[in-house]
C-alpha cells in the first residue's frame, strides 16, 4: 500500500474521452490518446490494500488488483504487467471493453467512488508492449499432443494461448477471414482499435499456435473428421445464433440484425469495403435493443452520419444510485450508464423529439409492429410505453420514423446451421447453448465446449476466464491428469447476485 491515505485525499479521476465533435468525425478510440499514464499513478494509490478484497471474487479471473496497483503506484510496470498477465491473457481486451464489475465489488465502493481498476489495467498493459514486457512465451518443449479450438473469440485465443504455453500443438480454426471473432467484426474500432487484437495474434504466432481462416468446421471440414484427427477439440463458437423480433413487418427491406450491419462497418475500417451497403448515412435509425450491442450500432450509426437514432429499451429508465435492498454491494448493479455513444447521441441530439438532456435512448418501450412504403422498405416503427412487467400500458402508443431498423436483443446460443452441432452429435441444453459437465467436457470424447457457446451470452472477461479454465481442463486431460495452468472458474459459477 504506497500511500495509506490515498484514498482519502485523492478522488476518482477517469480516462477522459476526446471531444465529441472531434471523435465523431473519426473511428478511432474515444479516448485522449497518452492522457491515462499521467493520472494512474494517483488513482492506483487509491486502493486500499483491503485484508479481503472483493474484487478479486467480482471478477472471474481472479485478477490480483491490490498487487498491480501497489506496483503501479509503485512505478513497478514490469512487475505490475507480470502479476496482471498471471490471470488475464489479454488484459488491453478487457481494460477497454468490459463494463468492469470488479469495479463494483471494490470495497472503496461502498461509501466512495471505486478505485478506477480498468483504466489502470488498461495502462498496464499498454505500458507492457511499449516497455517490450509481453513479448511471445514459447514452450520449453512440445508434448507431442494436437489440439483444435473452433473459434477465435477471446474464449478461443486465450485456450489456444495456455495450450500452446503448455507444450501442446494447437491450431485455430475460424470461419471468418480473420481471426478475433466478435472482437475484430463485432466491437467497433471506436472501442478498442484492431491493432489490439493484431498485436496479440502476431504474439502467439509467434509462440506457435497455428491459425485456420476461411474455415467452417462442419461445412468446409467435417467435424467427425477433425476430431478424429486431433487429440482434443475445444468448441469456442460463441452463441452467434441472434434473438428475432416476432412482429408484423419484420419482413421489410430495411430491418437487419445488429450483427449483419456492425461487421459491414468494420469492414470499412479494415479497407475491405469503400461504404458499407448497410449504411445509416441520411437515414432515420431506430435500434430495437438497450444493451452494449445496441450502444455499438448507435455510436457506428452516428458516425456514419445518420439523420437521426433512437434506441429502444424495453426496461425502465435505471437510477443512478446503488439500490441496497435489491442489488447490495459487492453485486454489479444495474445503473443509468452514459457509454460513450450515448454521450455522442445526446450533444448531437439525434434523436428525434429528443429532450437537451437525451442520450437517444427510449426507456420502458416496445415494438408493436413496423411499417413500409409500397415498394416494402420500412418507414416507420409503431411502439408503446411498457411497466415493469412488459405490460402495454394505454395511451403510450407512438410512431418513430424509420428508414433502417436494427435489432440488438441478444444470442442464444451457437449456430446450428453450419454443421457443426450436428456433426459431432454433440447434446444441447434445454435453452440452446452445448452440454457439458464440471470438466467442460461434452457428450463426445475428447471434445470440451467453454465460453458462450456453453455459458451461454456473457461478457469479455467471463470469455476469458472460461478459455483459461478449458484450457486447464484439456490439459489435464491429454497428460497424467494433472495441469499447471490456471483455472479460475468452473462452469457452473455465476456472477455475483443476491
Amino acid at each position: 500500500m504506497a500511500d495509506p491515505k490515498g484514498f482519502l485525499t485523492t478522488p476518482r479521476q477517469e480516462w477522459p474521452r476526446r471531444p465529441v465533435g472531434e471523435r465523431v468525425r473519426d473511428w478511432n478510440e474515444v479516448y485522449v490518446p497518452g492522457a491515462l499514464l499521467p493520472i494512474v499513478g494517483p488513482q492506483a494509490d487509491r486502493c486500499m490494500d483491503c485484508g479481503v478484497p472483493f474484487c478479486h471474487e467480482a471478477c472471474p479471473l481472479g485478477n490480483l488488483i491490490p498487487e498491480w496497483n501497489d506496483l503501479v503506484a509503485r512505478d513497478d510496470w514490469r512487475a505490475a504487467a507480470e502479476r496482471l498477465h498471471a490471470t488475464n491473457n489479454f488484459p488491453e481486451f478487457t481494460g477497454r471493453l468490459c463494463p468492469a464489475p470488479c469495479e463494483a465489488g471494490c470495497v472503496l465502493a461502498i461509501n466512495q467512488p471505486a478505485v478506477t481498476i480498468k483504466n489502470v489495467e488498461c495502462a498496464i498493459a499498454d505500458r507492457a508492449w511499449e516497455e517490450g514486457f509481453a513479448g511471445p512465451a514459447p514452450p520449453d518443449r512440445l508434448s507431442g499432443r494436437t489440439v483444435a479450438v473452433i473459434g477465435s473469440g477471446p474464449t478461443g485465443l486465450a485456450a489456444a494461448q495456455q495450450l500452446t504455453r503448455a507444450g501442446h500443438t494447437v491450431a485455430v480454426y475460424e470461419r471468418d477471414d480473420r481471426i478475433g471473432g466478435l472482437m475484430r467484426y463485432g466491437i467497433p474500432a471506436f472501442k478498442m482499435e484492431k491493432r489490439h487484437l493484431e498485436r496479440r495474434i502476431e504474439q502467439m504466432r509467434a509462440e506457435g499456435t497455428k491459425f485456420r481462416t476461411s474455415t467452417t468446421v462442419g461445412r468446409d471440414v467435417d467435424a467427425a473428421g477433425l476430431r478424429a484427427r486431433y487429440d482434443a477439440v475445444v468448441i469456442a463458437t460463441g452463441a452467434t445464433a441472434w434473438r428475432e423480433l416476432d412482429v408484423p413487418g419484420r419482413e421489410l427491406t430495411g430491418v437487419h440484425q445488429a450483427m449483419e450491419y456492425l461487421p459491414l462497418a468494420n469492414r470499412v475500417c479494415e479497407g475491405d469495403l469503400k461504404t458499407s451497403p448497410l449504411s445509416a448515412a441520411g437515414r432515420d435509425v431506430v435500434i430495437v435493443g438497450g444493451g452494449d450491442t445496441g450502444a455499438d450500432c448507435l455510436g457506428t450509426a452516428v458516425r456514419e452520419r445518420a439523420a437521426s437514432v433512437t434506441q429502444l429499451d424495453i426496461y425502465d429508465r435505471p437510477g443512478g444510485e446503488r439500490d441496497e435492498d435489491t442489488e447490495p454491494w459487492p453485486t454489479y448493479p444495474k445503473l443509468y450508464r452514459l457509454s460513450g455513444a450515448h454521450e455522442e447521441a445526446g450533444v448531437l441530439r439525434t434523436a428525434p423529439e429528443a429532450a437537451e438532456d437525451s442520450d437517444a435512448r427510449l426507456f420502458a418501450a416496445s415494438t408493436l409492429r413496423l411499417t413500409g412504403d409500397t415498394d416494402g422498405r420500412v418507414r416507420a416503427l409503431h411502439l408503446v410505453g411498457v411497466d415493469a412487467e412488459r405490460r402495454a400500458q394505454p395511451g403510450t402508443e407512438r410512431v418513430l420514423p424509420a428508414g433502417l431498423v436494427l435489432l440488438a436483443l441478444g444470442f442464444s446460443g451457437p449456430d446450428q446451421e453450419d454443421g457443426l452441432v450436428a456433426g459431432l452429435g454433440l447434446e444441447l441444453e434445454p435453452r440452446g447453448t452445448i452440454a457439458r459437465d464440471a470438466g467442460f467436457a461434452t457428450n463426445v470424447p475428447g471434445v470440451f465446449a467453454a465460453g458462450d457457446a456453453a455459458r451461454g451470452q456473457s461478457l469479455i472477461v467471463w470469455a476469458i476466464a472460461e478459455g483459461r479454465a478449458v484450457a486447464a481442463a484439456v490439459d489435464r486431460h491429454l497428460t497424467d491428469g494433472t495441469t499447471r495452468l490456471h483455472a479460475p472458474i468452473g462452469p457452473y459459477d455465476r456472477p455475483m447476485t443476491v
